[in-house]
């Protein structure tokens, strides 16, 4: 037997598009690759949790060439996942849907470890006293102090998160 499956009307689905569209100019604003940002807000806001290339061609409205190379930079930042069904040939692609943001955010802490270390290295390699020494210096307390606040706001967040919506994560 096959599970019954809502398809949205077409006012749903441009509702749903026009919402795709806002957060995608949002995320795009804020130096994001314009393709890439289209992609991650329609499997952000839409309902599946696996899609094929051909899926978001298809649901973002674009040629299957512009979704290869969004999902490549996604991928490649850690924001969507590439697998692969079991005996099948087509990669799938998935959102990490447990705890997306916490997700996305831990990801950017070994990032801010290598800012850390580069200023640190920086501050060491200049003139004791001189002012790109300080700035360096400032510099590499700054991305500590961010590194650890953001560890403190996401174990905040994680809490947060579960008083918000226990195990039920597909509650909205």
């Amino acid at each position: 037997m096959v599970a019954e499956v809502d398809v949205p009307d077409d006012e749903d689905r441009t509702e749903l598009l026009r919402l795709v569209e806002r957060f995608a100019l949002v995320l795009a604003e804020s130096g994001w690759p314009r393709m890439p940002a289209r992609v991650f807000s329609f499997v952000l806001a839409d309902d599946a949790d696996r899609y094929t290339a051909a899926e978001l061609a298809a649901g973002v409205g674009v040629s299957p060439a512009a979704i290869s190379g969004a999902v490549k930079y996604l991928t490649r930042v850690g924001l969507l996942s590439r697998e692969r069904e079991p005996r099948a040939r087509i990669d799938v692609y998935r959102i990490f849907d447990e705890d997306v943001w916490g997700t996305i955010f831990r990801q950017r802490v070994p990032s801010l470890e290598r800012y850390e270390q580069a200023a640190a290295e920086g501050a060491q390699m200049l003139p004791k006293g001189s002012m790109g020494a300080r700035r360096m210096r400032e510099t590499q307390e700054f991305y500590r102090f961010l590194r650890l606040e953001e560890e403190k706001v996401l174990d905040r967040w994680s809490a947060h998160r579960q008083a918000l919506f226990g195990d039920d994560t597909h509650r909205t």
